[in-house]
């Protein structure tokens, strides 16, 4: 049964971290062949679920010694009809896995969380083409269609929310925001943006939100930010009090010089915890902070830091 499907921590205020650049973290780091950079595949072999289960630690750790909560990612950006098909799995099977996933966050809730350091499990949900490249975009109408079937499959688990990882376009993100209002789950929509700090159409993402909330009844929880660094969106934050979360990557790099890159570039862990101080100060309404791409725990560590600081 979801937990705070009804009563979310950081729509009350509470500060919640989120785990760092998970398939980054285990393609670079561990030296682990992720295809189609699908986390998932960790779930079908003990060794796998045992580098899932030593991965959450020190996250959780940094949150009981932050004072936050914490929001535990499924493994499902990429467990989608589209890309189970390019993996070989059948629908039944792409539905097991998001099942699978939610199943193991439980375990990790069930033993980990104190009352000081709720978690909230999140179903992560992602672009269902490249999450850098908005390519041929479908109609609002096809976007809710296809991510109905993944949104329905995780609203009948114990995950109290969808997460909308990496949208790169507003047709794709009202479509997401429209089947899991349709499901009853609160779902974040997080835009990607690029080193102009527009989405990679060029539109702006002020317009975006304001898209979204216009064709939507405003139904998404909030918003956020994830796949970009800090000198990328910084700017664009003013006034945008429906952005609550950030989910940063590392490395200034723009998406293209990433995709081009055969090398980790994990930044500077401490600058990041720095920029953060700031984005918060700047920004208070933020209450969702963590990593994206080639973050790990040493940038969570350095950001549950800076809530310490703004607080």
């Amino acid at each position: 049964m979801a937990k705070y499907r009804n009563n979310l921590p950081q729509l009350n205020g509470k500060t919640v971290l989120t785990d760092g650049g998970l398939e980054t973290v285990m393609v670079f780091q561990e030296g682990i062949d992720l295809p189609e950079f699908a986390a998932f595949h960790l779930l079908g072999t003990a060794e796998g679920r045992q580098k899932l289960s030593d991965y959450f630690v020190p996250y959780v750790d940094i949150a009981r010694a932050s004072g936050t909560g914490l929001l535990l990612e499924s493994f499902t950006w990429r467990a989608s009809a589209d890309w189970g098909d390019r993996l070989g799995l059948s629908r039944r099977e792409i539905e097991q896995v998001n099942r699978d996933s939610i199943s193991f966050l439980q375990g990790i809730r069930a033993s980990c969380e104190t009352d000081d350091t709720p978690m909230v499990i999140s179903g992560c949900l992602g672009p269902r083409g490249d999450g850098y490249d908005p390519g041929e975009l479908m109609t609002v109408a096809q976007a809710q269609a296809y991510h109905a079937h993944q949104i329905d499959t995780l609203a009948d688990t114990a995950a109290d929310m969808i997460s909308a990882l990496t949208m790169n376009n507003v047709e794709e993100a009202t479509g997401v925001a429209l089947a899991a209002r349709a499901a009853d789950i609160p779902v974040a929509i997080s835009f990607t943006v690029e080193t102009d700090g527009n989405l990679p159409t060029g539109q702006s993402l002020k317009d975006a939100i304001a898209e979204v909330d216009a064709a939507t009844g405003a139904s998404p929880a909030y918003f956020m930010i994830n796949c970009a660094h800090p000198t990328h969106f910084e700017g664009a934050l003013a006034g945008l009090d429906r952005v609550q979360g950030l989910r940063a990557n590392a490395s200034r790099c723009s998406h293209e010089e990433l995709d081009n890159s055969e090398v980790l570039d994990d930044g500077n862990p401490v600058e990041l915890g720095q920029q953060f101080v700031a984005l918060m100060r700047d920004n208070p309404q933020l209450t969702v902070l963590g990593g994206c791409c080639g973050t790990d725990h040493r940038h969570i560590a350095e950001i549950g830091q800076a809530t310490r600081m703004a607080a």
